[in-house]
């Protein structure tokens, strides 16, 4: 679900350290260039906008309507996302999901979401394709057919969306029902998205009939179009297909409930299984997204939790080391929204302390001026986070399209920008003194749950009685609509000629060090990636100091011999910038992303903590406590779980098999001289490589690399480990073992069935990674069409090929309700068995290398991603002319490549099974068919070696 805040800030928050005060930039940020778009409204009410960018081979088809969760009918909460599922069945002219045979099986995608105030559609295609998407998004808009099966189906699948991310998921409930639940009184907002298993339950076929009737309409739509199209040609086609769809006479119904002022706090106290840290979350009310003030409160929304410089993390997290994670949320919308403050408490601090913390920051922003370095930081920050939000096609028509829902305005986000450029500290203040005063606060401490307590341990946290809501009045007679008859259907129209991509064109060159540098340029924004890739990752952890490299790594960032860890985030985040570091297996990595005239000082920054990290002990300290944090969270998620444990069994001791951010354990026994080893084993001038992505010339990279690299040493000095048993590189294959993990209470099954695979150096890896598309990669793939499409007994399915300098794991998985839990693995055994013994016609052959190939190039469409393909194909030792040979490799793959490829190594007798869940509801079914199943409790399980005791 999308927020405005998101588009603007970027959804994700980066790891975070503290801020030491540095000058306030002397020349102001240059403003963004505006999105160039064309826009018309048809006559029946469909607002078209359309974005040409002749630069990509792909296009990009939105279509979002003006209906959310709050207009779930009353006693139907989670009903717009339900529908939002239905979209994908049949259409009059379309049988159910040819929608992923139009997308995924010619090498694009698409997905949807539902938000508060919109449903949205998205498909990213081959140019060619483009005909063919608005013929089918005009027929499920005009001729969607509901029908039973299909009804039941996706009914079962949403359910299993709400187990796995609402009941199975650490704080799941927090953020998805008791966030709103908390924050209206009135206003339907307060419902959550995903709705409740009895509203779900009670939803009836008739009831989908007329939501698609009273909101699918061309008068309720917004259809926008980005990427490489002929504006002429588009605009026939969008008349030939949606100008003939009727607009309904009957009003649309909307949303016109005032949310009264809060005036007073409210506070709750929760307590829920599978918690493993508290957590405590304070909300405030803040206006409408198109409020004058709402630029204010994006730029205090950056000041608070934007970068590793941030008021929040510096304060609790860095400096007090009070909470695991403490962030910011601006859930702005076409109506009243909320600022959220949350912190996640570190091991053994109360959600007591971390409230009184979160209101200890808020109140600075009351009573104090945010200093001119903040505010220009924080100003900065969103302008690189918009740019990177513009680098697809996708990207741009999605802040169109969110302009215009939301705010009713496609020029909304380029004035919002605009307007943050002239936000002062006055203001920010006064946003802050305005709304976000203590009476007008909604707090939840979130705690876990206490077995030993015998009386009622909840506050009552439900949708008010106040909430209003409406039931859904079907809008005069709605024509059922039926599947067209094979002689009456109308196919979608064949493919035009395909416009050819190319795979991003590599400069190399090497500093006198004997440093690599590659650089790959990308002139259409003004942006640049520089990513320093190592050769030393987790596959050289010591065997019982699993975690290392990744501590390693995170640990560059945090303080050189002569920065500290706030300067450093101070200064790169001062320039727009975000800067993070990293460890795979294969390698460890640095990386920054800045606008492309912040290069050099950033350079500067990232070649400082590259070649001259300290480690000192308190900075130590502090990441090894938040890593452990981490990992209890991670270990109550049972699917998360789940892969932890399958690779260890698949893998035994090998050195892809222990975690790669280590146990409990293992961190506890990591050492500074560890660490020092470690680096100095890795980070090496001769044997890393620079990568330089973005608005930049060759000649220009070569003077930024000898600048800030031309004097590291190149000494190749190998560091051994003294007294430390190393982890071997082969070792013989673990036999097959079925595996459960006992968690009481877990909301959903976790299932994995894996077995050891191959390096990607390897000949099969090709016709490998073909087969495991077939099997478990896409929509279309076969798990999740017998899983989920067939089935309902899950969100999803699917399975993955991990190949590095060593043999990984191959991995099927899903995540099931706990009864569930034995036939999903027997449908996975059984497909990975078919794929082995059958040949793969060639028609579906085609479909799934037609996902690798869009894959691949979806993920060299910006900056980021570029860098993050060529510096994989480093550590892997890969020469990077395979980047050119990609498509051509995938494409010679024939049936009998993939059938060999599967018959080796998806064999399901040399696979192992694991289950995380609540056993008691599938131990007794699964074991009557592993009778010699072993069964370990969720709280004895050891992953510091494959014995997992």
């Amino acid at each position: 679900m999308l927020s405005r805040a998101a588009l603007l800030l970027g959804a994700a928050l980066l790891p975070l350290t503290a801020a030491t005060a540095q000058p306030a930039p002397t020349t102001p940020a240059p403003a963004i260039k505006p999105i160039a778009f064309t826009e018309r409204t048809l006559a029946n009410g469909l607002r078209v906008y359309a974005i040409r960018d002749t630069t990509t081979p792909n296009v990009s088809v939105q279509v979002w309507y003006d209906v959310g969760s709050k207009d779930d009918p009353a006693g139907r909460s989670g009903f717009a996302h339900m529908f939002e599922h239905l979209m994908f069945k049949a259409t009059r002219n379309l049988v159910s999901e040819q929608f992923d045979r139009l997308t995924e099986d010619v090498g694009g995608n698409n997905n949807a979401s539902t938000n508060d105030d919109y449903t949205e559609y998205h498909e990213t295609i081959p140019a060619n394709h483009l005909q063919r998407l608005l013929f089918a998004e005009a027929d499920r808009m005009a001729a969607l057919v509901v029908e039973p099966k299909s009804f039941a189906s996706e009914r079962d699948v949403v359910k299993e969306e709400l187990r796995q991310n609402t009941n199975a998921r650490p704080y799941g409930k927090l953020f998805s029902l008791y966030f709103p639940a908390v924050s209206y009184m009135r206003h339907p907002y307060a419902r959550g998205t995903i709705g409740s298993l009895d509203n779900l339950e009670s939803a009836q076929i008739d009831d989908v009939r007329a939501f698609h009737a009273t909101y699918y309409r061309p008068d309720n739509a917004v259809l926008v179009v980005s990427g490489n199209f002929d504006a002429a040609q588009l605009d026939g086609w969008v008349d030939q297909y949606f100008a003939k769809i009727k607009r309904p006479a009957t009003p649309i119904p909307r949303v016109t409930v005032a949310e009264p002022e809060r005036t007073k706090a409210t506070h709750y106290v929760v307590h829920e299984a599978n918690t493993p840290l508290p957590a405590v979350m304070i909300s405030y009310p803040i206006p409408a997204d198109n409020h004058p003030d709402g630029p204010a409160l994006s730029v205090l929304n950056a000041v608070l939790s934007q970068g590793e410089s941030s008021r929040l993390y510096e304060s609790l997290v860095y400096r007090d080391q009070l909470a695991q994670s403490a962030e910011s949320v601006l859930d702005s919308k076409q109506g009243p929204g909320n600022l959220a403050v949350f912190a996640i408490l570190a091991g053994g601090k109360t959600a007591a302390a971390g409230e009184t913390a979160l209101r200890r920051e808020v109140a600075r922003l009351r009573d104090t001026p945010v200093s001119a370095a903040e505010l220009a930081e924080a100003k900065n920050e969103i302008l690189t986070s918009a740019l990177q939000a513009r680098e697809t096609a996708e990207g741009k028509g999605r802040t169109i399209a969110s302009s215009v829902i939301i705010d009713g305005d496609a020029r909304a986000a380029d004035r919002q920008l605009a307007a943050i450029g002239r936000v002062t500290a006055a203001d920010v203040q006064r946003v802050a003194a305005k709304y976000l005063r203590d009476q007008r606060s909604a707090t939840i401490q979130y705690l876990p749950e206490d077995a030993a307590a015998k009386a009622p341990q909840n506050d009552r946290i439900e949708v008010a009685d106040t909430v209003v809501v409406t039931p859904l009045v079907a809008p005069g007679k709605i024509e059922v609509v039926t599947p067209a008859s094979a002689a009456d259907r109308i196919a979608p129209p064949p493919p035009a000629a395909a416009i050819a991509a190319a795979a991003p064109v590599t400069h190399e060159f090497a500093l006198a060090n004997g440093m690599r540098v590659v650089v790959v340029e990308k002139h259409d924004l003004p942006l640049l990636t520089a990513l320093l890739v190592a050769q030393g990752g987790g596959a050289l952890d010591p065997a019982n100091r699993a975690g290392l490299g990744n501590l390693t790594a995170d640990l560059l960032t945090k303080g050189t011999k002569t920065r500290s860890a706030t300067e450093i985030a101070r200064q790169i985040e001062s320039l727009g910038g975000s800067i993070s570091s990293d460890a795979s297996f294969d390698g460890s990595s640095v990386e920054v992303t800045v606008k492309s005239d912040q290069a050099s000082p950033a350079l500067a920054i990232l070649a400082d903590v590259a070649r001259n990290p300290v480690f000192a002990p308190e900075e130590i300290e502090r990441a090894r406590a938040q890593t452990i944090d981490g990992v209890q969270v991670a270990i109550k998620n049972p699917s998360q779980l789940g892969g932890l444990v399958a690779a260890r069994v698949a893998l035994g001791d090998a050195p892809y098999a222990h975690p790669l951010t280590g146990t409990p354990t293992s961190l506890k026994a990591i050492t500074r001289a560890d660490i020092e080893r470690a680096y100095a084993q890795a980070w090496k001038a001769d044997t890393a490589a620079l990568v330089l992505v973005g608005d930049v010339t060759p000649t220009a990279a070569k003077a930024l690399a000898e600048q800030s690299f031309g004097t590291w040493d190149g000494s190749t000095a190998e560091i051994q480990y003294e007294d430390v048993p190393r982890r071997p590189i082969v070792r013989t294959i673990p036999k097959p073992r079925v595996v459960v993990v006992d968690m009481p209470g877990a909301g959903q099954a976790g299932v994995v069935v894996a077995r050891p695979g191959i390096a990607r150096s390897d000949p099969a890896y090709y016709p490998a990674a073909v087969a495991n598309t077939v099997l478990g990669g896409g929509f279309s793939s076969r798990l999740n069409q017998e899983i989920r499409i067939k089935r309902g007994l899950a969100y999803g399915a699917g399975s993955s090929l991990q190949a590095g300098r060593l043999p990984g794991v191959v991995a099927a998985r899903t995540s099931t309700k706990n009864p569930s839990a034995p036939e999903t693995v027997s449908i996975i055994l059984a497909e990975m068995k078919r794929l082995g013994a059958e040949p793969v016609s060639a028609a579906e052959l085609d479909t799934r290398k037609a996902v690798l190939v869009g894959n691949f190039g979806r993920a060299t469409e910006t900056t980021g991603g570029i860098a993050g393909t060529v510096g994989g194909y480093v550590v892997q030792g890969l020469p990077l002319s395979e980047l050119g040979q990609y498509t051509q490799r995938v494409s010679a793959v024939d049936p009998a490549a993939v059938q060999a490829a599967a018959a080796k190594l998806l064999d399901p007798a040399a696979a192992s099974v694991v289950v995380v869940g609540d056993a008691k509801l599938f131990l007794p079914e699964l074991r009557k068919a592993y009778p010699n199943v072993e069964v370990i409790g969720a709280d004895v399980l050891k992953l510091d070696s494959a014995a997992l005791r």
